[in-house]
């Protein structure tokens, strides 16, 4: 039996992580992956890019993507034993945004020391990307021990709860 998560309960991990890896798509058609930073803010991810950065432009041509966070496990004082990352899956829809149309409180999450740094600012963008349909996940919730049975270590949940409708970014499909 799959783990009953809501998706709270996944978003209080998704906020407590920064790190994920985002699969794209190229404009020809080629699947790309990469690893970046985030801040997480009103059940939506920020990621700072350059403008000029090939995810960037790839993102451009098909706001599609895919992340997925890692969550380290281990057992304290028994580094050796190796234990797989739980994980945390999801599709979403992203879109560019120019710093200027970015809350100041997300740029300074995102950007920390050099959020006053001009030169910068001025050459890069933010990345929103907002879930979409369900969170996949494996080892959220459950034990070390559990992990070991994929049936009681996986879950899926809708990425807005009951009460919650998450607004869609515009964009083009």
């Amino acid at each position: 039996m799959a783990v009953q998560l809501t998706s709270e309960q996944v978003w209080k991990v998704i906020e407590k992580e920064v790190f994920a890896v985002m699969g794209m798509v190229t404009a020809k058609c080629e699947a790309r992956t990469v690893g970046i930073v985030y801040v997480a803010r009103n059940h939506r991810l920020y990621i700072a890019t350059d403008k000029d950065a090939w995810k960037t432009r790839h993102i451009a041509q098909n706001p599609h993507v895919s992340l997925t966070i890692p969550i380290h496990k281990g057992i304290p004082l028994m580094p050796w034993l190796k234990i797989p990352a739980a994980t945390i899956t999801f599709s979403g829809l992203a879109q560019i945004l120019e710093p200027a149309e970015t809350p100041p409180e997300i740029m300074q999450a995102i950007f920390r020391d050099m959020a006053n740094d001009q030169e910068l600012i001025a050459e890069s963008c933010l990345l929103e990307v907002t879930p979409i349909n369900d969170f996949v996940t494996y080892g959220i919730g459950v034990s070390l021990m559990k992990m070991r049975d994929p049936e009681q270590a996986r879950g899926r949940v809708p990425v807005a709860g009951k009460e919650e409708e998450i607004e869609m970014p515009h964009a083009s499909a």
